[in-house]
């Protein structure tokens, strides 16, 4: 369930008094998504997708994340159009919350990934990366490898509870990573989310990117290797080579990594691992019974890192030397 402000009718009516998109026809909540309340919107200018920013969205931030996505959207990327106010700003106020409408995108997302699917979103990941190089705005990463040990150490007194072992197991990763994460590879606006239900297609042919509010700036290597771990496991946790090696191929087809990049990518796996695994473990202790968010399990993410870890060569992710 993604919707925790309702809204009504008239108080929608209203703030659309402030668009140039038409009168309301109708309104729906969107079920899918934890971060914010999402729905539905038409009005009589067409379809379009309203955001009212929850507390896990810093206000701030929101001129970054839209602004992010017109840069892109005017550049080629399909991808949602923040649309502007009559006043030229791109949020407004709604229920209390910030919010936004931006354009709506044909297609669904993949519920059984396939390699011409991982190979489209190397290829969308890499041109969107070429195309953020000019935007102006830059946002730190807060889930990189920094903000690691300080979410750690709000979940570690029980990470036990969840495995036993896992407390002496991520305190040796974490050590690891820290000492060796990499300082100067190529770096630049990164999506670091693009799951399968952030990425719609029509048949194989992506559609669209979506969901950008977790973009910031990071290695650029390192979103990529968010998306080895995102889209090239299957659901028995194995790791499927054929998925690797189109995901990475799509990515060089217009973004060849550099040798450094490649030689990088299991300690970047690895660590992409670990985020998620934080993320998901903090929220499975600290989620109270009955919320409305849906748990994710933090093991999933424990097994892929114990995978990355024994990988020696980029080669066994299906990526060639360059």
């Amino acid at each position: 369930m993604a919707v925790y402000t309702d809204i009504d009718e008239a108080e929608l009516s209203a703030f659309l008094d402030g668009y140039a998109i038409g009168a309301l026809t109708s309104y729906k909540g969107i079920a899918e998504g934890v971060e914010n309340s999402n729905f539905s919107l038409h009005t009589t200018g067409g379809q379009f997708i309203l955001t009212l920013y929850e507390k896990r969205v810093d206000a701030a931030d929101l001129p970054f994340f839209l602004g992010l996505m017109d840069h892109l959207s005017h550049r080629g990327i399909s991808c949602p159009l923040p649309v502007h106010r009559r006043d030229g700003s791109m949020t407004g106020m709604l229920a209390g919350r910030p919010a936004a409408i931006v354009t709506f995108l044909e297609g669904s997302w993949p519920r059984r990934p396939t390699a011409k699917h991982c190979a489209a979103v190397g290829a969308a990941l890499a041109a969107m990366h070429v195309a953020g190089e000019s935007f102006a705005i830059s946002r730190k990463n807060a889930l990189s490898v920094e903000g690691w040990r300080p979410l750690w150490n709000r979940a570690r007194d029980r990470a036990d509870e969840v495995d036993p072992g896992l407390a002496t197991e991520v305190e040796a990763d974490l050590a690891a990573l820290e000492a060796n994460w990499p300082r100067d590879l190529p770096s630049g606006v990164c999506h670091a989310d693009l799951f399968p239900d952030n990425v719609f297609f029509l048949g194989e042919r992506l559609s669209g990117l979506i969901d950008f509010y977790f973009a910031c700036n990071d290695l650029l290597a390192y979103d990529l290797s968010v998306c080895l771990n995102a889209w090239c496991f299957e659901k028995d946790g194995a790791f499927n080579l054929t998925k690797g090696t189109a995901l990475i191929a799509g990515y060089q087809s217009v973004r060849p990594l550099s040798a450094t990049e490649a030689e990088a990518l299991p300690l970047l796996a690895r660590g992409s691992a670990l985020r998620f695994m934080l993320t998901r473990l903090y929220d499975w202790l600290n989620t109270p019974a009955g919320a409305l968010v849906t748990r994710k399990d933090p093991m999933e993410y424990l097994r892929k890192m114990r995978f990355h870890r024994a990988i020696g060569s980029p080669a066994e992710y299906g990526c060639a030397r360059p």
